[in-house]
């Protein structure tokens, strides 16, 4: 029987969702603790990798069992947990909340089934104490309309050579961005919002980092667009810092 959950985690403290060897993974550390409620070594499949210190406000993940979990029926959002979902947040440390669980059809996967996911990037202009580690606080006034032109041009294109990491091991480099833009919150936080069926390892990042540039007048959004036409990873910039990164939805 297979079983769909839906966490969320803050990444600071591992070294991305994939297991590795010698560093802790959010994927090991849920697998250690499924293990040990269920009585039963759990392998758990995710929707997709996130790189080290990544956050993800809202996730998928799939994992077996050969019996039924009695109260495996509750989808997030309802006010009270099931048993399973409060015994399996008393094991799991706290950056990382299971938040619903369902029976899912046996073929069901959590990653090739996934129509579609999207990242939100935060940046707060400002020193903010209750931030750090969530936001890049970055104080260099930006043009946030240059930035939007050029990011338009990201939902133009299916090629994101320019912007995949080097031995990032994909079989290809197209990807079809749907959404991409940078709203000025009330408190004057800018969020970067890109909707895509899949990204590349370090993707969203890298067009993070490439479009600050273009809002602090470094790149004009023509520019932008020829590095991206481009498909050369040397003409993008640097990639902005993990911690502001989330992944926010995952469409099935």
């Amino acid at each position: 029987m297979r079983y769909f959950l839906e966490l969320s985690y803050n990444g600071a403290n591992y070294r991305g969702w994939q297991r590795q060897k010698n560093a802790p993974t959010v994927q090991q550390t849920l697998e250690e603790a499924l293990s040990t409620l269920l009585g039963n070594n759990i392998e758990v499949t995710g929707a997709g990798r996130t790189d080290t210190g990544v956050h993800a406000a809202y996730y998928v993940a799939h994992f077996d069992v050969e019996r039924e979990i009695a109260d495996g029926a509750v989808i997030a959002g309802k006010t009270k947990q099931s048993g399973f979902l409060h015994r399996a947040n008393s094991i799991l440390p706290p950056d990382i909340a299971l938040g619903g669980i369902r029976r899912v059809a046996d073929d069901a996967h959590a990653r090739y089934d996934a129509r579609g996911r999207e990242y939100t990037y935060y940046i707060v202009p400002f020193k903010s104490p209750f931030r750090t580690g969530t936001a890049w606080q970055y104080t260099v006034p930006l043009d946030v309309e240059a930035m939007n032109r050029a990011a338009a041009h990201l939902t133009t294109v299916s090629d994101f050579t320019t912007f995949a990491k080097l031995g990032g091991g994909n079989k290809t480099n197209i990807c079809r961005v749907t959404e991409a833009r940078w709203r000025v919150e009330t408190d004057g936080e800018l969020t970067f919002t890109i909707r895509a069926d899949r990204f590349l390892r370090n993707m969203v990042r890298a067009i993070v980092g490439t479009l600050v540039d273009v809002g602090r007048g470094k790149l004009t959004p023509e520019e932008f667009a020829t590095i991206v036409d481009a498909r050369d990873l040397s003409r993008a910039s640097g990639g902005a810092p993990a911690h502001g990164l989330f992944l926010t939805d995952i469409e099935y």
